[in-house]
């Protein structure tokens, strides 16, 4: 019996799926994993170039964290002690589930939510409580406060991922307010949208807020997470929780380099939200497809029975988007990444071919 434990075990986990990234291809058009583009390849040169100078990779980075920390503590206007940083935001997630949640713990979130969150539940047989999207992709905060009576978790990535829904602020900031447990805002998208909750995380003890440099700043080869708590979890996560050392010394000067030039950055943004409104606009143009509103630097449409088509034919033209099909009562969902202007042109026109 004891010889047959691993064994088990390791087929347990095999059985579980785990997070499905997207297929590699090196010769396409990137538009199938929410990276930013617009962000120039000089700014990530001149960042990582300055990193490796200022970076001597056989010592241990004693004290970079908290350089960092204090770096970001600047960028958010929030005080150092209230912020703590990850392996990306995945492992930030990660350790907040493995330590504060159980097979007695119920999660409330959204259906679809962060699909690395979700299988990170089922990792760890966490029950979710799961409210679907209505038919426009949309949530309804009544659905939540009833909800919310039974969970002990509420997980929310705001903007949302796949859809790009966002509640209003006046609706999510009551919903926090009223929810007696944990509260978990995933704002990796938050750069992209209409507000952050940020401020909230000074009166609220059970607020946590997690960003990430990967998408908003383009360093998602970086992984570089952060969240911003009370000043006690924080302390507890930091010192006890999180591994000694949880970031590469280049990270941590390309990190404080990039949020220096943090100007570029919104410039990016501002950029891509005007993109974000060309694409939506122009597949409206299309009776074959339902389009729905974004917050985020994505578009999520549904080419109901031919979205395979639409796929395959992008694809063949070296374009890669996120193939999702059904979500909720939507058969054929396909997602698109608002990459540069050029970009963006490409997979527009390669639309207009097929379907002009």
């Amino acid at each position: 019996m004891k010889k047959n434990w691993f064994k088990e075990k390791t087929k347990k986990f095999s059985l579980i799926g785990g997070y499905q990234k997207p297929e590699l291809n090196q010769n396409a058009l990137k538009l199938d994993s929410n990276e930013n583009y617009v962000i120039s390849k000089q700014f990530q040169n001149d960042v990582i170039t300055s990193a490796r100078k200022n970076s001597d990779v056989r010592e241990y980075p004693l004290g970079g964290v908290e350089r960092l920390i204090k770096m970001i503590s600047k960028f958010v206007k929030i005080p150092s002690s209230m912020i703590g940083v990850g392996n990306g935001s995945d492992q930030i997630l990660d350790l907040i589930l493995s330590n504060f949640a159980s097979k007695q713990t119920k999660v409330l979130t959204s259906n679809p939510t962060f699909g690395f969150f979700e299988e990170r539940c089922k990792l760890y047989s966490i029950p979710l409580i799961t409210i679907p999207f209505s038919n426009d992709m949309k949530l309804d905060i009544k659905d939540f406060v009833k909800k919310s009576k039974n969970a002990d978790i509420l997980y929310l990535d705001s903007p949302n991922n796949p859809t790009g829904f966002q509640f209003s602020k006046n609706e999510l900031q009551k919903l926090v307010k009223s929810f007696n447990g944990l509260v978990i805002i995933d704002e990796a998208y938050g750069e992209f949208s209409d507000y952050s909750l940020l401020s909230m995380v000074k009166t609220q003890e059970n607020l946590i807020v997690v960003q990430t440099l990967s998408k908003s700043f383009g360093l998602a080869g970086l992984r570089l997470g952060y969240f911003i708590a009370n000043k006690k979890f924080t302390e507890a996560f930091m010192n006890i929780l999180q591994y000694p050392y949880p970031l590469s010394t280049i990270t941590i000067e390309s990190g404080i380099l990039a949020l220096e030039k943090s100007n570029l950055m919104k410039d990016a943004v501002t950029n891509i939200k005007f993109e974000r409104k060309r694409i939506i606009e122009n597949l409206r143009k299309y009776d074959a497809f339902q389009v729905f509103d974004s917050k985020a630097n994505f578009v999520l449409f549904d080419a109901h029975g031919i979205y395979k088509r639409v796929y395959s034919a992008l694809a063949e033209q070296g374009i890669s988007i996120r193939k999702l099909g059904k979500i909720g009562n939507h058969e054929g969902c396909l997602r698109v990444t608002i990459g540069t202007k050029e970009m963006n042109s490409k997979f527009l026109l390669a639309i207009r071919d097929l379907l002009g």
